[in-house]
């Protein structure tokens, strides 16, 4: 471990900590809100706060609360049903929130995103400023997706993704995602009594995709797979990402400490600037810009530029200034970056040199595909 990292664990440097709770968490695996065990969370969070730490709070239980609220109504299967209890939900759930953060005197705010919050580039920059204007006048953001008027097109998904791009919004040291498991294990516990933790994670490979699999409870939406998700999202904005068991003693507090609970994701890079935050965090990918090899290793390796020269396909409709995912022959995931040219134009110029651009399109933008500035590498 590089003394770098263990600056990171050091519980004296101040961290501003993302807490993402889950309902398995929030409802004890019971039908409603388990009061007794979210004072205890509120509790080690105000000892974050008494350490100096910033807390940000990323809560699930809106859809449970609400049907906690109404009795347990008898509802069709529906888009409509669930925006309906999340609606109620949602008021029950911050009033909980509130009400239990007051006993140790502090104060809170609550965010509901969409992803059409964070897709448009001054609405990311509007929500940033929120949570941080929030944050720095020592008052806890509560965040959740707005599932009342949320539809599958804007939805982030769950709220272990959400949890993520709210860690990129506000800068965050650690995100600290809470579930009904220890962490992250080498085989599914619940089936295999030989899995074994897996304590510290430098490199998400398929192997460890497989391993992750579906939802542990029919009260959430999100399982290990879209935490495994949410980490690799986070930790290529050097986020350090932990996954670990919400009933287990002072997990919110040790996060910050040498030892914490759970699972743990090494950062990759160094906070990255505001408009790669957004690249990365923001909109959802309107099509693939499918390179040779060449192009990866120089993309990669070198952190150059996308050349038009390296491109071997397009697939998918996109405009120039949208995001798009950068990927290889097999695949994989290469970089997510803003394309400096349509997917028609770019289907005209692929394979060819950056000085035949303008005879070819009779215009160009320039000799970049995606410049190096416009440009987020993913691949480890």
């Amino acid at each position: 471990m590089t003394a770098d990292n263990n600056l990171c664990q050091d519980s004296t440097v101040k961290q501003t900590v993302v807490v993402k709770l889950g309902t398995s968490v929030l409802t004890g695996g019971s039908l409603a809100l388990n009061k007794a065990h979210m004072v205890e969370l509120v509790r080690q969070c105000a000892e974050l706060k008494k350490l100096g730490h910033s807390v940000v709070m990323v809560s699930s239980g809106a859809i449970a609360a609400g049907r906690e609220h109404l009795d347990y109504p008898a509802l069709p299967n529906s888009m409509a049903s669930k925006q309906l209890l999340a609606a109620v939900g949602q008021s029950q759930l911050i009033q909980v929130w509130e009400s239990l953060f007051s006993i140790y005197g502090l104060k809170i705010g609550q965010m509901l995103l969409t992803r059409a919050d964070l897709e448009d580039r001054e609405r990311f920059l509007n929500a940033r400023d929120t949570i941080n204007a929030l944050v720095a006048n020592d008052i806890i953001p509560v965040v959740n997706e707005n599932d009342a008027v949320a539809t599958n097109e804007i939805k982030v998904g769950d709220n272990d993704n959400l949890s993520a791009l709210v860690g990129i919004l506000c800068g965050a040291d650690k995100l600290l995602l809470l579930t009904d498991q220890r962490g992250l294990f080498t085989a599914d516990p619940r089936k295999d009594p030989n899995a074994e933790l897996i304590k510290e994670v430098t490199t998400i490979d398929e192997t460890l995709k497989k391993i992750a699999g579906g939802s542990g409870t029919t009260l959430g939406t999100g399982g290990m797979a879209t935490k495994l998700q949410a980490a690799d999202i986070a930790r290529h904005a050097g986020i350090e990402v932990i996954i670990a068991a919400g009933s287990a003693d002072n997990v919110i507090t040790d996060s910050v400490s040498e030892t914490p609970h759970g699972t743990r994701f090494l950062p990759l890079t160094e906070a990255l600037e505001n408009r790669k935050r957004w690249i990365l965090a923001g909109p959802a990918a309107a099509g693939d810009v499918i390179i040779d090899d060449g192009a990866v290793a120089a993309v990669i390796g070198k952190g150059s530029s996308l050349l038009a020269k390296g491109v071997m396909k397009v697939t998918g409709q996109f405009a120039r200034g949208d995001v798009v995912r950068v990927t290889t022959e097999k695949g994989l995931l290469v970089a997510k970056g803003i394309s400096g040219y349509s997917n028609g134009d770019l289907s005209k110029i692929t394979g060819k040199h950056s000085k035949d651009i303008g005879s070819i399109l009779g215009y160009d933008y320039g000799s970049e595909v995606i410049h190096r500035d416009d440009l987020v590498v993913i691949q480890e």
